[in-house]
């Protein structure tokens, strides 16, 4: 049952399988959030735990739920490792499960403190399953490096939390998610008439009350027209210099200068070499290009050299610059842009064009644009919310617009491009603001500061997505808390439940 349940909860993060129309009322479509199949999946954990003998084997029972959950929600690593890193396919899915398995060790942790914890009041069993929920979220989210991919707000992107989100963040929104797990697993299993009503009631509270949350207020920011390029170069070519980066170099160039949008943006390392492995003249056109006129380009390419190091970065051009803007990319992948001490070995395995890269500061520039701020991350850069909003300290520099420029095509045709872009639609609820996807192979595309997706370029095919942006003012109290504060206010909330649950334990 835990396995399943681990499963199930993967699924309503992503749903993998093609159905019959009539069922996207569920949200049973490929790629979609399933926000009540989160709730009775991690429902089922809860009553797990609580029908278990003791907290070890309630531990255990949490560790294999999260084992299958982390698992399967980002098993499109083993096409990274195995189909382009040519790791053989064994020690690929043991790559998969070792990393799936050490991340589970927190929740099998939050889930021995709560067997003892839930037996001693039913009644506060949801609250404090949510907190320790929140609490191994955290951990997995910031510690060593931090790895928060697939956690369980995400899933609640298109259901009755999400008006949350502008105030208590993706991560709050777990917190809640977890409470009505909590509360459902009590209300199936209590015998007890009066708890069960008293769960059905809270629960039906929870899911109505966001909706009745004040307008956050914010002000547009006039309208940009933009060019978001999807070179769909073929990952086993990408770094290839005779095939992939000549061919990825025509293309680009010839979009670069054919697009008539105010402004043009590329993937990450569109262009996968230094700027001085250009072919001659290839730099000074693209600065050219931009130096005058009405026009800008933000572009994806590595920086640097082997004494000052390495940075995946993002190149900014518009008239009137004395030099091209720039963005280094802060928060590195692990194996891929640095290698973590000890695991050398590991990396050697594979065929990958690996590099130790420099690591950007917090926070740079906004490439500010025709009335516009724009807020640059790169990769899975988007996946840290509390990296982003240290934009947002100071309200009148705050950017208008967030951008994201990454290279799913690592990952082939799996679910890894439909979750990269529900982080970015999570983000542009969390801060208000639309957020602009230019992706390798997909998903490309426009999201509007609702969190709904406006425009969207085909997956897996060559071409320039145009559309119109609006920017927008303002702060958000999660932006605003966010910013000044991080995440210390939800980690403090949550261990003062724990901690309170475990004093009254005692005194009883």
């Amino acid at each position: 049952m835990a396995l399943l349940a681990g499963a199930l909860q993967a699924a309503s993060t992503a749903w993998p399988f093609v159905m019959p129309p009539s069922l996207a009322v569920l949200g049973l479509m490929r790629g979609n959030t399933v926000w009540w199949l989160q709730v009775l999946s991690m429902a089922t954990l809860v009553n797990l735990l609580m029908r278990a003998p003791n907290a070890r084997q309630a531990a255990w029972r949490g560790w294999l739920f999260t084992l299958t959950w982390l698992a399967a929600t980002f098993a499109w690593l083993f096409t990274s490792m195995h189909t382009y890193g040519g790791l053989p396919a064994p020690l690929a899915v043991l790559a998969v499960l070792a990393l799936a398995g050490a991340l589970a060790i927190y929740y099998a942790a939050a889930c021995w403190v709560f067997w003892p914890l839930a037996l001693m009041n039913k009644a506060l069993a949801a609250i404090v399953f949510a907190s320790l929920w929140l609490l191994a979220e955290l951990a997995r989210g910031q510690w060593l490096t931090g790895f928060g991919w697939g956690a369980v707000g995400y899933a609640q992107l298109d259901g009755p939390l999400q008006p949350l989100m502008a105030w208590v963040g993706m991560y709050g929104v777990s917190w809640f998610a977890a409470v009505l797990a909590g509360l459902l697993a009590i209300a199936l299993t209590t015998p007890i008439l009066k708890n069960k009503g008293l769960a059905v009631v809270v629960m039906l509270a929870l899911l109505v009350l966001p909706s009745a949350l004040p307008v956050i207020q914010g002000a547009d920011q006039g309208e940009l027209s933009v060019t978001l390029l999807q070179g769909n170069i073929a990952q086993e070519e990408k770094f290839e210099p005779a095939t992939g980066v000549l061919k990825a170099l025509r293309w680009y160039a010839e979009q670069l200068q054919a697009s008539p949008s105010a402004l043009i943006i590329t993937p990450e390392t569109a262009l996968a070499v230094l700027p001085e492995q250009l072919p001659d003249g290839y730099w000074s056109m693209l600065q050219q290009r931009f130096a005058t006129g009405q026009q800008a380009a933000l572009v994806g390419l590595p920086l640097g050299s082997f004494t000052e190091g390495y940075t995946n970065s993002v190149v900014g051009f518009k008239p009137g610059q004395m030099a091209p803007w720039r963005y280094d990319k802060h928060h590195l992948v692990p194996f891929g842009e640095f290698i973590p001490p000890m695991f050398r070995w590991f990396t050697d395995l594979m065929h990958i064009p690996l590099g130790d890269f420099s690591r950007g500061g917090l926070p740079q520039p906004t490439f500010n644009w025709q009335g516009q701020r724009l807020a640059a991350t790169v990769c899975y850069e988007n996946l840290y919310s509390n990296e982003l909003a240290t934009q947002f300290v100071d309200a009148a520099k705050a950017p208008t617009i967030l951008v994201n420029i990454s290279n799913l095509g690592w990952f082939g045709e799996h679910l890894a491009m439909d979750q990269h872009l529900q982080i970015a639609r999570v983000r542009a609820l969390e801060f208000d603001r639309p957020f602009l996807l230019a992706t390798n192979t997909g998903h490309t595309a426009i999201v509007n500061r609702h969190g709904d997706i406006t425009h969207s370029a085909q997956p897996h095919t060559a071409t320039a997505l145009q559309g119109m942006v609006q920017g927008r003012t303002g702060l958000t109290p999660y932006a605003r808390w966010m910013s000044q504060l991080g995440l210390w206010p939800l980690w403090l909330a949550a261990l003062a439940v724990v901690l309170l649950a475990g004093l009254m334990q005692r005194q009883r």
